[in-house]
């Protein structure tokens, strides 16, 4: 795993096959949604969070803690259409470019609407740009998102086992 920087603002994700993905958080850029995600992260809410919308030379979308969860009640055809008990946020756009391991906040129409759900980018997307909030990047385990399982939904999904926040982690 690569060093991390700043503990407190990069987010572990492991994924079902023991791969280790390392976000590095960017506070300065879009502050209430990496509070959120760290939040969400603390109280265990995107453990087992499947992803539920995987689109080959695109993304891979996650977060819908609401549906998504694949140890509890999961349900394929709702999962990507929650979000979580916290309301929307407001968009936090910046001049950062959707480039390839970009983490990016989901909405839906409303610019106004992310929860929870987020995305990775497989390569870049600017057409993105200045319309989704940019939070994150990945830092290290890029090889492991490039391994999840497509579709939308994918028959059978990869899932997030645990998030935490690097500086959290015993």
């Amino acid at each position: 795993m690569a060093e991390v920087r700043d503990p407190e603002n990069t987010l572990l994700i492991e994924l079902k096959d023991g791969g280790l993905v390392a976000i590095e958080m960017l506070p300065e850029v879009a502050p209430k949604h990496v509070e959120r995600i760290k939040a969400l992260a603390r109280a265990g809410e995107y453990d087992n969070v499947a992803f539920h919308r995987v689109i080959d030379g695109f993304m891979a979308q996650t977060g819908d803690v609401e549906h998504g969860d694949m140890a509890e009640g999961f349900n394929l055809r709702r999962a990507g259409t929650g979000g979580s008990s916290q309301p929307d946020l407001p968009a936090e756009f910046s001049k950062l470019p959707f480039d390839r391991g970009v983490v990016g906040m989901a909405r839906a129409q409303n610019p106004d609407s992310g929860n929870s759900q987020f995305f990775i980018m497989f390569r870049d997307g600017h057409f993105l740009n200045g319309q989704y909030t940019v939070w994150g990047r990945v830092v290290s385990g890029m090889e492991h998102v490039d391994a999840i399982r497509r579709g939308e939904p994918p028959a059978e999904p990869d899932r997030m086992v645990s998030v935490r926040v690097a500086g959290d982690a015993a």
